[in-house]
């Protein structure tokens, strides 16, 4: 297919063309484009797609680059330049594109952050040159009719959207970014308000008078995921916009069978439903019932028209500000909650293999009707409590640790308190909760997956011959206020079991002193105490060959480069079942969209070494470490006993060499002497 082919027929000569995205949605934009270039309109000069390497470079009749930068240098001065590229791209596509005096047609979402739009918008101003974002539903006739009320429903109280698409396994694993709320330290808000049913939100605002920033009030967010992913995949958002009115979206891609997206506009003398992605308009009012279907604008020849005749633009930059603020909140809010597992229903294999939200289209239309998020109608597997704040660790005024009460764990994650985000003393994120793969992986803390029966570990059991079994005995780790001191509190906490029963007391102490400017010390002290007895167990202790987690965990967020190393043996399969005073994690931290860069953790423990109790280590898997209580055989424990474990860990920005590596540990240990 050649899409430079000759204009003709046209008084204006073509629109020079690059488009960026070759794949995917790209594709769709090669079809139009060939349509365009068909009637005289565009003439594509190059396409850029860093992820295609062909040979020769070539694809639709024309050569492709792998930078936009270099496209523009090879084919000289274009007037488009259409973008469909990863959201993480954008910002830097797009103000290439605009420096270099061409007009910008750029996919949806428009960019990945406030800082974003607004520095765009400020590029748009300084070149001269426009961006229309490809909201294709502003396209249709009919949001300029709900938006003027010419179908007579009155003024407007309330929008409100329903989505429910069905996604499978494979369209969260088809991409890198996808259902990512971060990649590489940027962010990418892959979810479902923010990108796959991003129309239903930005048409429901803009219907509701509602397009800039300053259009929006307030954005409140109930964000939950089924998949096992970072991004939300069933929320609620609610917007209450600067003119009074009320937008809510009630939004899935885990419904059981897929529906037409639709809003519901409801006017102080009757109601009009539209099908936005089928320009059908449903009009309910005291006088009239009727049902009509609207012409639609193509987005991409509106901003061909309005660089031939000034046509207004559709979908200005300026126009999409109020979405912005609603994908700000999202990436702004805390880790979607994990639906209760018993709220999942699963069908198909591999890669088809779907989840699909229990009675979710009913909520879905509850959460519409009513104006409510999923926890204020208690939606049985909506997990309602959200963490607690308990303890702010600062040095030299700068926070470098937090300490939750666990209360926003759902109870198959075992709720229990820990640290997170702990970071180093430049601000680098060195640990992660509720992660995509394991959600009961929770920052630095103590969990042990069975006493006397019960979890604190969360997720499944290990049941020896049949693997992982989702289990009712998950417990509960709680305890009064934590006691301040200056660089330091304690806290009494009780391991209360799923029966009620407290099986275990912890008297839990945490301190934190500065060592120098690039680094600080992390003093987690735990005593676990048995009224009657008790028996810790793993799955090592249960037949799991290297599988003797349990104790002190660490959970770090994404890392490259991994580097986990004691005096004596080095890579995960030397250090992982080690017994050694000591162990180094050094790697490059890529916590999200927040400061992400190298750094080193020492972690000393010389009395559970002495106590046999060996370092677990995961890498290739997941990053993580954490000391084994019951590595391959059960830890028993007396009535009245009392189990003490003591960790002195020392976390510095940047990768400290061997020799740094372990005088720190010797200080550690020396301080713990």
């Amino acid at each position: 297919m050649n899409l430079s082919a000759a204009a003709s027929g046209s008084s204006n000569p073509p629109a020079r063309l690059i488009l960026v995205g070759v794949r995917g949605f790209g594709e769709v934009h090669a079809e139009r484009i060939a349509r365009l270039s068909d009637q005289g309109l565009v003439e594509l000069v190059a396409a850029v797609d860093p992820g295609v390497v062909l040979d020769p470079p070539s694809i639709y009749g024309v050569d492709l680059f792998g930078d936009l930068a270099e496209a523009l240098s090879a084919v000289g001065p274009v007037d488009v330049v259409v973008v469909a590229a990863p959201l993480a791209a954008h910002f830097d596509l797009a103000t290439i594109a605009l420096t270099a005096g061409a007009d910008v047609y750029l996919e949806k979402p428009p960019v990945a952050s406030l800082d974003d739009f607004k520095s765009l918008l400020r590029t748009e101003l300084e070149t001269g040159r426009v961006v229309q974002v490809g909201f294709q539903s502003f396209g249709s006739h009919a949001v300029r009719m709900l938006t003027e009320d010419a179908y007579g429903i009155g003024s407007l109280v309330k929008v409100s959207a329903v989505g429910a698409w069905a996604r499978t396994v494979g369209y969260w694993t088809r991409s890198p970014w996808a259902g990512r709320r971060s990649l590489g330290g940027r962010a990418v808000v892959d979810g479902v308000a923010t990108n796959a049913l991003a129309h239903a939100v930005v048409t429901a605002l803009a219907i509701g008078g509602c397009r800039q920033l300053d259009d929006v009030e307030t954005v409140e967010t109930d964000l939950y995921r089924a998949n096992a992913i970072e991004s939300d995949d069933t929320s609620v958002v609610r917007i209450q916009t600067a003119r009074g009115s009320q937008v809510i979206c009630a939004l899935t891609l885990c419904a059981p069978v897929q529906r037409e997206p639709l809003l519901y506009i409801e006017g102080e003398q009757g109601r009009a439903t539209f099908a936005y992605t089928a320009d059908r308009v449903q009009v309910d009012t005291p006088a009239q019932g009727r049902t009509e279907v609207t012409p639609r604008v193509d987005l991409l020849e509106n901003l061909l028209a309005y660089r031939r005749e000034g046509a207004p633009l559709l979908v200005p930059l300026v126009s999409t500000g109020a979405f912005m603020r609603v994908l700000a909140a999202v990436a702004d809010a805390d880790e979607p909650v994990r639906v209760h597992p018993r709220g999942i229903q699963w069908e198909g294999e591999g890669q088809d293999r779907r989840a699909i939200v229990t009675n979710i289209d009913h909520w879905l239309e509850q959460a519409a009707s009513t104006g409510q998020t999923f926890a204020e109608l208690k939606v049985p597997w909506a997990h309602r409590e959200r963490d607690t704040l308990l303890v702010r660790a600062q040095i030299s005024k700068t926070e470098v640790a937090v300490y939750r009460d666990g209360r926003g764990t759902i109870s198959t994650s075992s709720p229990r308190p820990y640290l997170h985000p702990v970071r180093t003393r430049a601000g680098v994120v060195v640990s992660a909760h509720h992660t995509a793969d394991h959600d009961w992986h929770n920052g630095v803390g103590m969990a042990i997956p069975d006493v006397n029966g019960s979890s604190f570990w969360g997720g499944g059991t290990y049941i020896h011959g049949r693997g992982y079994v989702l289990l009712d005995n998950h417990g509960v780790i709680a305890g009064e206020p934590p006691k301040l001191e200056d660089e330091a509190f304690s806290q009494e906490l009780a391991w209360v079991g799923r029966d009620g029963s407290v099986v275990l007391r912890e008297q839990r102490s945490v301190g934190w002193s500065d060592i120098d400017e690039h680094s600080w010390r992390l003093i987690f002290e735990s005593r676990l105490h048995s009224d009657t007895g008790a028996e810790l167990n793993s799955p090592g202790s249960k037949g799991r060959i290297g599988g003797g987690y349990g104790g002190f965990f660490w959970r770090f967020p994404a890392c490259d480069n991994v580097e986990v190393f004691t005096a004596d043996a080095r890579g995960e399969d030397e250090v992982h079942g080690r017994l050694a005073p000591w162990l180094a994690w050094s790697a490059d931290f890529a916590a999200g969209p927040g400061i992400s860069g190298p750094a080193t953790i020492v972690i000393a423990a010389p009395g559970a070494a002495t106590a046999g109790e060996p370092w677990f280590v995961r890498v290739r898997d997941y990053p993580g470490v954490g000391s084994a209580l019951a590595w391959d055989r059960p830890k028993i424990l007396d009535p009245g006993a009392e189990l003490h474990r003591r960790f002195e860990v020392a976390l510095a920005d940047g990768r400290l060499t061997e020799a740094e590596t372990r005088e720190l540990a010797g200080e550690l240990s020396a301080s713990r002497s």
